[in-house]
């Protein structure tokens, strides 16, 4: 069956991570009258969301449609699926791909809303995927991001998202399915560059939260916001992005939200950081991942072996792996040489 043929109505779902994130989405598709399957890691959040309909770990206080069918079985969870939805940690998706590969159709559609980058490889979710699916045809993938804080969309609170996709028909598909009132998807085809966006906007957004930690005020948020854009962009660009994409909801959209909003777990953790907390002693307590303490290893590894210049990103990975002051980090981003605002832009 090609894309363009599937009868909408009658997609066969499955989600494959049960975080808040998942978990919203999840609800978001079986809220649209559509049974989904959603393989849950944690056999106590099974049950949970078995049991109560909550994801009280993941997503506390969002009432679950009894569409959702939770299971620990991966191969329940994607077999015979039309659509399948991996929505897990980078530093578990290879692993989980792997536990998927033997049981997905070749047909399925695949659409991902991991953010991230894989620190061996260096490779986004889709480069991983395509590791791990030699078979799967990636005319059949999609990517799905942008401003989207789970606990909102759980709470039906009006939020916008692209979806990514080399091929129309796969991302008008994705898109009419997870259209509502409520949570509107425009369609994409820079996948590199919608990724990018979603990965390394959680590492700027733990530099904001360490501005907010050292109490330096809405100039200097502002300023580390805008710079910070502008790094995101320089990487993209040498890996084949559209420039555009960095303007939309996948990029300035996406960096905006986690940079400045309460629910960000990555703006959260910078600023318990510059607070004077250890990095640490805050993964210890954490029961969710922000994703931008793993991806500022990638991205400084990354750049430097493109020479990509992203002195943030940079400033970012020594507090987090070498134990740099914060604000020592921000007194050598602010005593940088003088250059014009547009060189390398």
């Amino acid at each position: 069956m090609v894309v363009k043929d599937m009868d909408i109505a009658k997609v066969k779902i499955g989600v494959v991570g049960a975080g808040s994130w998942g978990t919203a989405l999840a609800n978001l598709l079986a809220e649209k009258g559509y049974p989904v399957d959603l393989w849950v890691f944690e056999y106590e959040v099974c049950q949970q969301i078995s049991e109560t309909h909550q994801n009280m770990t993941f997503l506390p206080g969002i009432e679950l449609c009894e569409n959702i069918l939770p299971t620990n079985d991966i191969k329940k969870a994607v077999s015979d699926k039309d659509l399948v939805l991996i929505v897990v940690p980078s530093h578990v998706a290879r692993e989980t791909a792997l536990r998927m590969k033997d049981f997905i159709r070749s047909e399925v559609i695949l659409v991902s809303a991991s953010k991230g980058i894989e620190n061996k490889t260096h490779l986004t979710i889709s480069g991983v995927l395509k590791d791990c699916l030699p078979n799967f045809s990636f005319d059949r993938f999609a990517v799905l991001s942008g401003p989207s804080f789970a606990k909102e969309v759980g709470r039906h609170m009006p939020t916008a998202v692209t979806v990514a996709a080399v091929n129309q028909n796969t991302a008008n598909l994705v898109q009419q399915l997870f259209s509502t009132p409520d949570f509107r998807v425009y369609t994409h085809t820079d996948i590199v560059g919608v990724e990018l966006g979603g990965s390394v906007k959680n590492v700027i957004a733990i530099a904001a939260g360490i501005i907010d930690g050292l109490n330096l005020g809405l100039n200097t948020r502002a300023a580390l916001i805008t710079r910070g854009m502008t790094e995101i962009r320089r990487l993209g660009l040498r890996l084949g992005a559209n420039p555009r994409t960095f303007t939309g909801l996948a990029g300035f959209g996406d960096l905006l939200l986690t940079c400045t909003g309460d629910l960000s777990r990555n703006h959260t953790i910078g600023r318990q950081i510059g607070q004077g907390k250890k990095l640490s002693n805050l993964l210890k307590k954490m029961q969710m991942v922000a994703e931008g303490v793993k991806t500022a290893e990638s991205v400084f590894n990354l750049s430097r072996q493109l020479d990509v210049e992203m002195p943030i990103c940079h400033a970012i990975y020594r507090v987090l792996y070498e134990e740099l002051p914060p604000r020592q980090a921000v007194y050598q981003l602010m005593t940088r040489d003088l250059k014009h605002e547009l060189d390398d832009v």
